[in-house]
């Protein structure tokens, strides 16, 4: 698929087929070209929690509104970001240490950089797991486009809820969820709204 033709043709589906599953090794080859996002320092501080359980569902469902695209839905990921994921805990510094062919210093000088950018203030650590985290979200959607999934983001959600509900750790916080599965073709989907365009958003300084 062409890349202007993803962006033209992605919607945001609120409508899914019940009958229609989606086979959990189809979520992962999603997720597995979802994760290529980048991401500061290559740091990916995210993880995804795959609700596909009757009963996990139902729980999400109360946490969001009790919009009924949750129980719908084939899955819904929840999104979280890990606010300390720039610290020494994280092993992508292992990895990017063997990248770099063992530079200790060259490894080093990015975990100061990173500590420094991300690490001196909640509201710098937040800052850090939300972008990030948000990076890939939109990379899940358009590769679930890309094997003819459709997706639905939320932010409409009991985000302290749905942290305590999942056992989520402290230094985590839920960024977003992401309905998934297949449009019921029984329903219509309003018309595309219009997008602000470079006129209205952009300024050139």
């Amino acid at each position: 698929m062409e890349i202007s033709n993803a962006f033209k043709e992605r919607r945001s589906v609120n409508f899914f087929d019940t009958t229609k599953k989606i086979e959990i090794q189809l979520v992962k080859e999603i997720i597995d070209l979802a994760v290529l996002a980048p991401s500061a320092f290559n740091l990916q501080p995210w993880r995804i929690i795959v609700v596909e359980s009757e009963e996990a569902k139902e729980k999400l469902k109360k946490l969001s509104n009790n919009q009924e695209k949750v129980t719908e839905a084939s899955v819904t990921l929840i999104l979280i970001g890990n606010k300390d994921g720039w610290n020494d805990n994280n092993p992508v510094w292992a990895e990017m240490l063997q990248s770099v062919g063992g530079n200790q210093q060259m490894v080093d000088g990015a975990k100061g950089a990173a500590a420094y950018l991300y690490g001196t203030s909640e509201d710098r650590k937040l800052k850090f797991a939300e972008s990030n985290t948000g990076l890939l979200a939109m990379s899940v959607m358009f590769a679930a486009q890309e094997f003819g999934v459709d997706t639905h983001p939320m932010s409409g959600i009991d985000f302290d809820g749905i942290k305590k509900e999942f056992a989520l750790a402290e230094n985590e916080t839920v960024v977003m969820t992401i309905t998934m599965g297949y449009f019921d073709q029984s329903k219509s989907l309003y018309p595309r709204r219009p997008r602000l365009g470079f006129d209205q958003i952009a300024s050139v300084v």
